[in-house]
Parts: C-alpha cells; structure tokens; sequence
C-alpha cells in the first residue's frame, strides 16, 4: 500500500521563514522607491508653483502713463502709488510704465493671499523683516495645494516686491532679501542670497506643516527645521538627515524640507528683460 506523504511541520516553517525575509528584503527598496517617486512629484510641484508665481507677476501690475517728452512730458495717470511713478516720461512718445509685483502668501488658510488693505502690501509677521511668510496661495495661482506628503508648501516674498500700488521695475531694491544657507547658524549665506521669494516643502516628516485638512503638525526637533518656520530672512537647504536613535544630539539634526527660491536677477530677466516696459 503506498502511503502519500505530505510536509512536516518543520518543513513548513523554513518555507515561511525563507518567505518572510524574501518580502523584507524586497520592502525595503519598494520604500525607498515610493519616497523617491514622492520627492520627484514635490521637486515638480515647486517647479510648477515657482512658475505660476511668475506667470501672475506678468498679468499683475499697476501702471504709469506719460505724456510724449517736451513740454507736457510728464506723468498723465497712474494706477501706481505716486512715489512709484518717475516724474517724467524717459520715452520720447507718449509711453506706459508697466510694474508688475508678486502675489502674497496665504496667511489665512483658505489657499487665496492675504494682503493689507489700507496698504495693498503683504502681512509682514516678523516687524522688520520686510518679508512676508505663509502657504503658497494655490487658489489664486492656478495650481495645486500640497506635496506629495498631503501638505501646503510655505512661501515667503520681499514686501518691496509685492506692494499692489507699487510694483517694481528693474531698479527696485531689494531690502532684507531672503538667504539660503546649509545650516541655520550660518553667519553669511553659502548657498543663495539677493533672493526675491522662495517656497519650501516640509518634506517626508512633514513636521512643521500645515496640511491640506487645515490641521498643523508637530513642530520639528530639528534645528535647521526650526529656522525654516520662523518668519526670518534665513532659510535653509541641505542634503536629508534621518536620525540614527532618539537621543537629543540626532533629532536635532533631522532635516528632509525641500526648497526652492527665485533670486533677484533672475526675476529681473524673465519679468524686466532690457527694452521691456518696466525696465525702461
């Protein structure tokens, strides 16, 4: 009689174990595939609201009508605060001065910026700063409203670029521009400076940020993290840090936030390039 033989307990066990670190083994590269993919999708996704910022300052602007040079070559209307207008036509026809500005941050929540209304000028959270500091305004910009985490990107701009009434020509200048740097205790900015405004992704931790339920999470441990929420002229960017165990010394060196910035020459050469109507 044959007998039919089936698999021992033992036998069954190996399998399982063989099994389990067959799929651990594959999990962990599956991970760092899908933070990967996350990372590309915010990268794109400050690319983009980098972008729709500019494309407002090109279709955002008060104006400074002039008569033709000669006797009544001087300003004939104005949708600029006075001051922002030059006294006198530097056509020799009868010209427009367009001086487009950049739009303000959310400070709200609602995704639209938030500006004072006896001044048209941004919220300046920190006095003196002469910045302004909240969520990209996503509903006024056309795009979309978080990372690839589920959370708002921060922006921050130069109130002397973002003024309703004032506007900015090529000659405007830039007062405490925004400063990028490896570390937060940098004395002198070693990564960009002369900056105009720029837009931060809290990154995987997400520690710090405000998410697109309206709720803000944790505060970061990290220093460097720290520095990118309080409002200053200083911001930093650096390669990611994931602590090694949960003494003080290592979540004071956590750091994932991306960061990307638009400085003032630049901004100057897309918006004001020479010959254009705000670069006269």
């Amino acid at each position: 009689m044959t007998r039919s033989r089936g698999f021992t307990l033992i036998e069954l066990a190996v399998v399982l174990v063989i099994i389990t670190i067959l799929i651990g083994g594959l999990a962990v590269p599956l991970t760092a595939q899908i933070q990967a993919r996350r990372i590309s999708e915010t990268k794109k996704a400050l690319d983009e609201a980098r972008e729709a910022i500019l494309g407002y300052a090109m279709t955002h602007s008060c104006s400074c009508t002039y008569h033709a040079v000669g006797a009544a070559g001087d300003l004939l209307s104005s949708t600029c605060s006075a001051g922002a207008c030059p006294a006198k036509n530097p056509s020799s026809t009868t010209t427009t001065l367009r001086r487009p500005y950049l739009p303000c941050p959310d400070t709200s929540g609602d995704g639209r910026e938030d500006r004072n209304l006896s001044t048209n000028a941004c919220i300046e959270q920190v006095v003196g700063s002469g910045l302004s500091h909240g969520r990209l305004p996503w509903v006024d910009l056309g795009v979309g409203q978080q990372d690839a985490w589920g959370n708002r990107l921060l922006y921050a701009v130069s109130l002397s670029f973002s003024n309703k009434t004032q506007g900015f020509s090529s000659g405007t200048s830039l007062a405490n521009p925004l400063q990028v740097c490896s570390a937060g205790t940098c004395a002198t900015p070693d990564i960009a400076s002369n900056i105009v405004f720029l837009l931060v992704s809290h990154g995987p931790n997400g520690w710090g940020a405000l998410n697109v339920s309206g709720t803000t999470l944790a505060s970061p441990d990290g220093l460097d993290e720290k520095e990118n929420l309080d409002a200053d002229t200083i911001y930093v960017s650096r390669a990611p840090y994931q602590p090694v165990d949960n003494t003080e010394a290592e979540v004071e060196k956590a750091f994932d936030d991306l960061l990307i910035w638009m400085p003032l020459p630049q901004l100057v050469a897309k918006l004001c390039p020479t010959g254009s109507d705000c670069n006269p």
